[in-house]
């Protein structure tokens, strides 16, 4: 019996040479005898349209898609899943599905499900149910997101206060879609922009935060780095949680000093786990082998 033709998945970004999801997607479609090979596509801007249109060829089982084109891919899709368009306005997942003769491309958001698995086996909500995201990005709209569907109030912390606003208008935009007349931002939404500049502002809202996320890629490749003034982690309640997607460094400097400081901490690699982990399954209709790609990632040297 000749052996099945091999098929395909890629990541879709710009840069992306750091990426750890080929070790991680490769080793589960070994591990499970899936004829198919996860490769990098790096795609400058101008080719996304054309690189997301090649998604439709025969051999094709999907792909992922980072930074920055997680909200930029919508319009090129067939289809959005309603919890990726309501609850996180992006895209990380596309499943190519074929049926009767037609290919449809339809996406999806693993992210959301990879943070709220997070949030849910830290019990994140132990010291307060504020969550205070720092970035308004499509990685951002995931954790806002995430903190809605847990009753959590959702804050952000950004340089520019007028993206900030814009975040929190379009998350509440998405939750009163099917309103009538959806109503107006409530003052209260309005007041939970934070500037990033602004010290004592960031520490008046860090001391009410049960987790900070930070969803800015500062700290990617840079040990050293941090989003904001890492002495201000003391401000947190003690039983905060600090959650970092940056994942390379495994422990980025935000995660390093909140463990220093007796906090709750995890980085990006177990978001990037479960998230992967559900992506796979997606893919594939099979059960992602979650020990496989954990050991992939080498997990247990960041925990």
């Amino acid at each position: 019996m000749a052996p099945a033709a091999q098929q395909l998945i890629g990541l879709i970004g710009h840069p992306i040479a750091h990426s750890r999801s080929p070790a991680m997607q490769q080793a589960a479609l070994d591990a499970l005898g899936i004829a198919a090979r996860y490769e990098l596509w790096d795609t400058p801007a101008r080719k996304l349209k054309a690189r997301v249109a090649a998604l439709r060829a025969p051999g094709i089982l999907g792909a992922n898609v980072t930074i920055p084109y997680k909200a930029a891919v919508l319009p090129l899709l067939d289809d959005v899943t309603p919890e990726a368009r309501r609850h996180a306005c992006a895209v990380n997942t596309i499943v190519r599905e074929e049926a009767g003769g037609q290919v449809r491309l339809v996406g999806h958001n693993t992210d959301l499900v990879a943070i709220l698995r997070l949030l849910d086996e830290h019990a994140a909500w132990s010291a307060s149910r504020r969550m205070l995201v720092l970035g308004a990005g499509g990685a951002a709209q995931a954790a806002l997101g995430a903190a809605l569907l847990r009753d959590a109030e959702p804050w952000v912390a950004v340089r520019h206060p007028k993206r900030g606003r814009a975040a929190l208008a379009a998350l509440w935009a998405r939750e009163h879609a099917e309103a009538d007349a959806p109503p107006p931002l409530p003052r209260a939404w309005r007041e939970r922009v934070v500037d990033l500049a602004n010290a004592g502002a960031l520490e008046a809202a860090l001391a009410h935060t049960g987790v900070l996320v930070n969803a800015t890629p500062v700290g990617l490749g840079d040990p050293q780095s941090s989003p904001l003034p890492l002495a201000l982690l003391r401000t947190l309640p003690r039983e905060a949680l600090v959650f970092d997607m940056v994942y390379s460094p495994p422990e980025t400097a935000l995660v390093r000093a909140a463990r220093a400081a007796g906090l709750r901490a995890a980085g990006g690699l177990l978001m990037l786990l479960y998230q992967g982990a559900a992506a796979f399954t997606l893919w594939t209709q099979r059960e992602a082998p979650l020990a496989v790609m954990r050991a992939a990632l080498d997990l247990s040297a960041t925990e």
